[in-house]
């Protein structure tokens, strides 16, 4: 007879092997499946991948649009800002908008001589009498500390003074100051020995003392009043000078002005007639010496003339 005994013994034993195979085969799968859809296994739920290059796209793009915010936004403001600060008939001095400016009103054409000093009301002065010869005021960066009879003249022309205390900027702080006048118009940079803030900015008749460089107000103050035909008395003068040493300039003096020095007033000085074309100076009719206009460029004046009998006098203000 067959034995059946040993045969149905074999049959259960392939029954059971394939079970065991299709167990293995089954966990295989369900593993590989969960790796798959587990975070970072590469594919998204549903079975899809993720579309990398996609989002590295979509980073770049994020990417490159906070830096062209970065660059585009702080010029956009520069601009608003020198819009608002641009001085028309309608808004003659912007700088009474600039929080710290102060006012002064000062005679024009009062020139005193080369050795000459003025009792300057003001340090650093912002107007008054002055030498007869300009500081250059071309962009010009000035090494050393220049006299302040000079640099007043080239207030009267419509330029921008930048002033700074040597022990107090130096490094980025003054290349900052360097970028603003470097090769620009009507603009001179110098350092002030003693000065009682970090930086003290002039115009005509206008101050403005900071203590930081990066201040947005240095750049509203030049906008207001660089060349504001509003607010300086000699406009359509020059700031070139060939007659003023730019590498070696007349010194700047720290001792106080002796009993000797003019007064803000300018008394015993005779206005140059020619620097009064009036456009700058409150209740002073334009027009100047008859036949001329307001201002000669290129020409320094005629220092310390004093009156003649009868003669006006300097009106300090």
């Amino acid at each position: 007879m067959p034995n059946t005994s040993a045969d149905g013994n074999s049959a259960r034993q392939d029954r059971a092997a394939r079970s065991a195979k299709a167990i293995r085969a089954a966990a295989k799968s369900s593993k590989s499946t969960a790796v798959r859809n587990a975070p970072g296994g590469g594919k998204l739920p549903g079975g899809r991948r993720v579309p990398w290059p996609t989002v590295g796209a979509a980073v770049v793009i994020v990417v490159l649009i906070g830096a062209l915010a970065a660059y585009l936004v702080p010029k956009y403001e520069d601009k608003a800002d020198v819009e608002k600060f641009t001085p028309t008939a309608a808004k003659k001095d912007p700088s009474s908008q600039i929080p710290g400016v102060i006012t002064k009103e000062y005679q024009a054409g009062l020139h005193v001589g080369p050795t000459q000093r003025v009792a300057y009301d003001m340090s650093p002065p912002m107007g008054g009498p002055h030498d007869a010869s300009w500081a250059t005021c071309t962009g010009v960066v000035y090494a050393k500390a220049i006299r302040t009879e000079n640099a007043v003249h080239s207030l009267e022309h419509g330029a921008i003074w930048i002033a700074y205390n040597p022990d107090r900027i130096d490094g980025a702080a003054l290349d900052t100051l360097k970028q603003k006048v470097q090769g620009k118009p009507a603009m001179l940079l110098s350092p002030y020995p003693g000065l009682d803030t970090p930086i003290s900015v002039q115009a005509w008749g206008h101050q403005l003392k900071l203590t930081s460089a990066d201040d947005k107000r240095i750049n509203e103050f030049i906008s207001a009043l660089r060349l504001n035909q509003y607010t300086y008395p000699e406009v359509g003068a020059d700031c070139a000078n060939p007659t003023f040493d730019t590498a070696n300039p007349p010194p700047f003096d720290p001792t106080p002005p002796g009993p000797d020095a003019v007064p803000m007033d300018g008394k015993g000085l005779r206005p140059d007639l020619s620097e009064m074309s009036g456009d700058g100076i409150p209740g002073l009719p334009g027009g100047g010496m008859p036949g001329l206009p307001g201002g000669i460029p290129g020409l320094p004046g005629v220092p310390g003339a004093p009156d003649a009998p009868g003669g006006p006098q300097g009106g300090g203000q």
